[in-house]
């Protein structure tokens, strides 16, 4: 188990995000740089179309009303099952433990998962990414949810950006501002979709999509969107986004969890129409499409998952998720 005290939190060195460059959603034209406080008044107005980029409560919004309406269905779903999931709690202290604790004690298994993930790319990736750099690392953290990730990388000295969909106080972006508390300034959050993102080309230098990737309608449009936001030299990593050997084993599990969700909150859970899971497959054409290379990387989630396709073999079962951590460097 691994936490961060309120005083090693505080006395943490901290590199404020500096420079952020903004653009258009719409028509992607250049909008301006990011204030340095997220002033609850501020807007942004396209010179080019006139779309208002407004900032409400501390998140940007950046999502395009026509957009909104794509998405309306999925948001309601998604924030009623994790309700039902009990994600989010009333006390701060919950937010300041994750992914290492779940006080909740409702998705201990699942963080647990976060965790180790969340650790390795601590240990094995990050020091590893452009060291000559002297300045924090600009990291784009998709799929953000209430911040957790943001959280752990200022703390350690990088310059996080969180982007989610969701918005509320306790699941979404809006319950970062818990994070207040040990932070001298707040990462930005902008609320804004994977495949449309309101940043200029190049701006970060490294992009993770934080149990993510799945979410998308069309791998080869947000990749080719995260490419567009990385910088020459950077990086782009999927986590924690079910893999299978193949397209049977996936689509089996699609149609089993809308089942489960059927009948235990009385809708599939199908706003989307997300990919829903990664084989080797889908990745390798997202590899032809734009010349990339995914490395693969493996953390040690402990014996019992390794045993689990093993198990599910021996019972007759199909075939169960495997998570992997998939890294491509960007060439511009």
């Amino acid at each position: 188990m691994i936490m961060t005290s309120h005083s090693e939190a505080a006395a943490a060195t901290i590199v404020q995000h500096k420079g952020l460059c903004l653009q258009c959603p719409r028509c992607s034209g250049w909008i301006g740089h990011l204030p340095k406080t997220n002033a609850a008044d501020t807007t942004f107005v396209c010179s080019d179309c006139c779309l208002k980029l407004e900032c409400e409560q501390g998140i940007w919004r950046s999502l395009l009303p026509e957009r909104a309406d794509h998405f309306s269905r999925f948001i309601r779903d998604y924030q009623f099952i994790r309700s039902a999931e009990n994600r989010g709690s009333a006390d701060a202290e919950y937010y300041f433990n994750l992914p290492y604790r779940d006080l909740s004690g409702s998705n201990s298994q699942q963080w647990a998962i976060r965790a180790k993930t969340f650790l390795y790319i601590k240990r094995n990736i990050l020091p590893s990414l452009r060291p000559s750099l002297k300045r924090s690392l600009k990291i784009l953290d998709l799929g953000a949810g209430n911040g957790w990730m943001s959280y752990r990388l200022a703390l350690d000295g990088h310059s996080p950006v969180a982007v989610d969909l969701l918005t509320n106080d306790r699941d979404g972006l809006g319950a970062a501002a818990h994070y207040r508390k040990h932070l001298p300034t707040l990462f930005p959050r902008f609320q804004a979709e994977l495949d449309t993102l309101p940043f200029t080309d190049d701006e970060f230098d490294l992009v993770i999509y934080n149990a993510s990737f799945h979410y998308s309608e069309n791998y080869e449009k947000t990749v080719a969107e995260a490419l567009r936001c990385t910088c020459a030299g950077g990086t782009v990593l999927i986590a924690d986004t079910p893999w299978y050997s193949n397209e049977e084993s996936g689509e089996q599990m699609v149609a089993e969890r809308r089942l489960v969700f059927t009948e235990r909150y009385g809708f599939p859970s199908d706003g989307l129409k997300s990919l829903e899971y990664l084989t080797d497959q889908r990745l390798q054409r997202t590899e032809a499409c734009f010349g990339i290379r995914w490395q693969t990387l493996t953390p040690n989630y402990g014996v019992r998952w390794s045993m689990r396709p093993l198990l599910a073999k021996l019972r007759g079962k199909r075939e169960p998720s495997r998570f992997r951590i998939y890294t491509a460097k960007v060439r511009k």
